[in-house]
């Protein structure tokens, strides 16, 4: 076992040094040259000159190599950090039971495309469930917060009935991250269970149901309620807010928010608090319910692709937070009641037999 694991790290040790291959030989004979040929020897301008030349054409070769090699290693880094990247926060589906969905996510780390936030959105028999939420902190510190929420509600929002269920599997699991995070961090007391796992970090997050007619069900955990876009930009009401996970635990009774309606061809805008907290060069936030009042009817791609051009030009394009975005759009047909076809009558009731 040992020896199959110490193979692949010498190959890629070799190929790293392959680039330098030629220009070590070529300064192998150059020094050779220079202290083995009398004639390198002799004094005189055109050999001093010709010495030079030769000296600097192979450091230059070295460096040419060196960084040859290094681009082709960053390459590679960057192509298995966009493929995990594509695994933890992967994109949406365009369409998703009659609905129209685009989400997207600016990350305040300069080269990461996913940070501590985070977005997901399933087609259940219960309904579309979608979940926004932000890990405390951001960048990639935040990434095992999010693979473990992540993960627990694509099982738990096929499988729990209820809205309620799901989240509480989604405590469980930022639990159990939080307590294997403890451990790892404290070495030492890895036969004891860490005191206050969750003082460190949680979660806040909102979960929400899209019904067949409509009817939306909310559990909202700390977080920013969404805007719902139609004849005009409003907050959507969301009832009194839970704690954060990881803060405190879940009461025993979790009632979904079920008293608003997502009608055909409104429109939905969940967010994390980066985007109304974005401040440009004077310190004046964001007007997320301005930049969303200016682009009426447009599809919800346009949407995420407007308000981040909006905010990275707000920050200067140096947003200090993570800023996560998920629009929904209920294109589902609302059928009228049909009138009766004329000349046709509804069958009246027999006339009821008396004894």
């Amino acid at each position: 076992m040992i020896r199959t694991r110490s193979l692949p790290a010498d190959g890629s040790r070799l190929r790293r040094l392959a680039p330098l291959a030629l220009p070590a030989a070529w300064g192998a004979v150059a020094v050779a040259w220079k202290f083995g040929c009398p004639l390198a020897r002799q004094p005189g301008l055109p050999m001093r000159i010709a010495t030079s030349v030769v000296f600097v054409t192979v450091g230059l070769g070295m460096v040419l190599g060196l960084r040859r090699g290094l681009v082709r290693e960053l390459d590679r880094v960057r192509a298995v950090a966009a493929a995990a990247q594509r695994v933890l926060l992967r994109p949406l589906p365009a369409r998703l039971d009659g609905l129209a969905l685009a989400a997207g996510q600016l990350s305040a780390s300069r080269g990461a495309s996913v940070g501590g936030d985070l977005y997901e959105a399933v087609a259940t028999p219960y309904g579309v469930r979608i979940v926004i939420g932000d890990v405390r902190g951001h960048g990639l510190p935040a990434l095992g917060a999010v693979a473990a929420v992540l993960g627990s509600f694509r099982e738990a929002a096929h499988d729990e009935p209820e809205l309620a269920g799901v989240l509480r599997r989604l405590e469980r699991a930022l639990e159990r991250h939080l307590r294997e995070r403890a451990r790892d961090e404290h070495p030492a007391r890895a036969g004891a269970e860490p005191e206050h796992p969750a003082a460190e970090e949680f979660v806040t997050l909102l979960l929400l149901e899209v019904r067949a007619d409509g009817r939306l069900a909310v559990l909202n955990c700390g977080h920013p309620g969404p805007y719902r876009l139609g004849h005009r930009v409003e907050r959507l009401p969301l009832g009194d807010p839970l704690p954060p996970l990881g803060v405190l635990p879940l009461p025993a009774a979790l009632v979904p928010y079920a008293a608003a309606r997502l009608l055909p061809g409104e429109t939905l805008v969940l967010h994390t608090d980066g985007a109304e907290e974005a401040r440009d060069h004077r310190g004046r936030f964001f007007a997320l319910d301005a930049a969303l009042a200016a682009m009426p009817g447009e599809a919800p791609a346009a949407v995420v692709r407007r308000v981040h051009a909006a905010l990275l030009d707000h920050t200067g394009g140096r947003p200090a937070d993570d800023i996560a975005l998920l629009v929904v759009r209920n294109d589902r047909v609302r059928v009228p009641a049909q009138p009766a076809e004329p000349g046709l009558r509804r069958p009246r009731p027999a006339p009821s037999s008396h004894c």
